[in-house]
């Protein structure tokens, strides 16, 4: 059995018409000469014998499976042999500055030396043998009016198992701007992905070790590599297997020898699309990110699983509030600036001691600070959680740029919780709970941690306090309230110590 036969043939003839391609490319416009002539010769030849291998009829298939040989026009050896000679002549010709032309001509002399091995293996071959021809669907009629913008470059990865087609997909790709790495089969190709990204991929099918079908259907497979787009280039016109990559998630499809404005085009459209996924991802991101910044994670979550946010009642929680002692006297004659990162300075403080102690923050209304314990979730004891965190959020006040005197006011049951509004999310509280723990807040004394008898009882065990006595409370009547000294040294019977 032999290889493909057409899959074989054109191989050869993508390197012949690539690599003349790129050497008229490279010569002066206006230069019309015998080094012009010659390259636009091999042009033509490679082009008709392309047209031919495309033509080249199907046998009918056997009953064993396979198609009797076909036979390939007589003129074809002649053919190759004009380009070969072409190719050798004009290496004396090539013009000042045109470094790699020497190595061009050399890749097309090797590639008509295959093309002529292959020719002549077929008509030497014993009259019974038997090859393999792939089925085949002839080609649309390429856009006689192509688009030729560049656009931004790109990473792009080219993976063929083929040395001259790797060679000459990355000379044509430096030339457009692209920065190119080559793989020669999947594996490669799938372990260079996981070290550096790339924004596309042009895969071979027909590849040994990890073909590209078996390649592409790992990538999309992958969490991180699924998004990569590929297209897909081989000299098989084998369109059942075209038909299965592009099902597995190619975004387009080149035959070999490829038409470099076409693939140029390809490679855009690919990089553009690319490009306006990864924007939309960031911005997906970044409205996340704006997302957890106004709500509690696990509720934002919900949001987005959802589309909303079912709201909950919950049986005990602690709730804090502070203030800043003369905040208000402090900010007259301040400008907007210095107001503003004096605030922003404590919140922040604030922020991260109410993370460390297990707090959520509900909201800042200007420079009062709200808090929950135990909301969405669960802790021992949030009295001693929130009670805790007042205390060191009093230290941290004392400390800070104009040793402020914070007011800490926690109160402890149960609360309803949920989003409110429509224009602006806002997670909010609201119960008897919240109203007793603001009430708290403005019975303390500047600089103190307050909290009602009832959770004073919660925490007795674990700090030292004072009662105030018996304090009337806007809305709620008369309550006795006790400020929080500090934790106790000893640990009462069965609780730890707090450092």
């Amino acid at each position: 059995m032999k290889p493909k036969l057409k899959h074989e043939l054109r191989t050869p003839l993508n390197h012949i018409l690539g690599y003349s391609e790129m050497l008229l490319e490279d010569a002066p416009a206006l230069e019309i000469g015998d080094w012009h002539r010659g390259l636009e010769r091999i042009q033509e030849l490679g082009q008709l014998l392309q047209r031919g291998v495309d033509d080249l009829p199907s046998p009918p298939v056997e009953a064993d499976g396979t198609r009797p040989q076909p036979r390939t026009p007589p003129e074809w050896p002649s053919l190759v042999g004009e380009i070969r000679g072409l190719a050798e002549r004009l290496a004396a010709l090539a013009p000042p500055g045109q470094q790699d032309a020497p190595a061009d001509l050399a890749r097309i002399r090797d590639a008509a030396d295959n093309f002529g091995r292959l020719l002549a293996a077929l008509t030497t071959a014993a009259a019974g043998d038997r090859v393999e021809v792939e089925s085949e669907e002839p080609g649309g009629e390429a856009d006689p009016n192509p688009p030729t913008r560049n656009g931004d470059p790109g990473r792009i990865l080219v993976v063929d198992d083929d040395e001259g087609n790797r060679q000459m997909l990355e000379r044509r790709l430096h030339r457009l701007g692209h920065q190119v790495q080559c793989a020669a089969d999947g594996r490669a190709a799938l372990a260079l992905l996981h070290r550096e990204p790339q924004d596309l991929v042009l895969l071979d099918i027909q590849m040994p070790v990890l073909d590209g079908e078996a390649t592409l259907r790992i990538l999309r497979s992958d969490p991180v590599l699924r998004r990569v787009p590929v297209i897909v280039l081989s000299a098989s016109r084998d369109l059942s297997r075209v038909v299965r990559c592009i099902e597995l998630g190619a975004e387009d499809y080149l035959p070999k020898p490829f038409n470099p404005i076409l693939l140029q085009a390809r490679i855009k459209a690919c990089l553009d699309k690319k490009r306006l996924q990864d924007r939309e991802t960031e911005h997906l991101r970044q409205i996340e990110d704006l997302l957890h910044v106004i709500l509690p994670r696990d509720v934002a979550r919900e949001l987005q699983a959802t589309q909303r946010v079912q709201p909950r009642a919950v049986p005990e929680v602690a709730v804090l509030f502070t203030d800043l002692a003369g905040f208000t006297q402090w900010c007259a004659g301040k400008s907007a600036i210095e107001v503003h990162r004096e605030l922003q300075g404590l919140v922040e403080t604030f922020e991260d001691i109410a993370l460390r102690h297990g707090l959520e923050k509900i909201k800042t209304i200007g420079d009062s600070f709200m808090a929950v314990a135990g909301l969405l979730a669960p802790l021992p004891n949030p009295a001693a959680a929130a009670v805790a965190c007042g205390l060191e959020m009093t230290r941290a006040a004392a400390a800070h740029g104009q040793g402020w005197r914070l007011r800490v006011g926690i109160h402890t049951g149960p609360v309803s919780a949920g989003v409110v509004g429509r224009q602006k999310y806002q997670y909010d509280l609201w119960g008897d709970t919240v109203n007793t723990a603001s009430r708290m807040e403005q019975a303390a004394p500047p600089g103190g941690v307050c909290v009602e008898a009832s959770t004073w009882a919660r925490i007795a065990a674990l700090y030292l306090g004072e009662s105030l006595g018996i304090v009337q409370l806007k809305g709620k009547g008369e309550r006795e309230i006790y400020r929080i000294d500090g934790p106790r040294n000893i640990p009462a019977k069965g609780e730890p110590a707090i450092d």
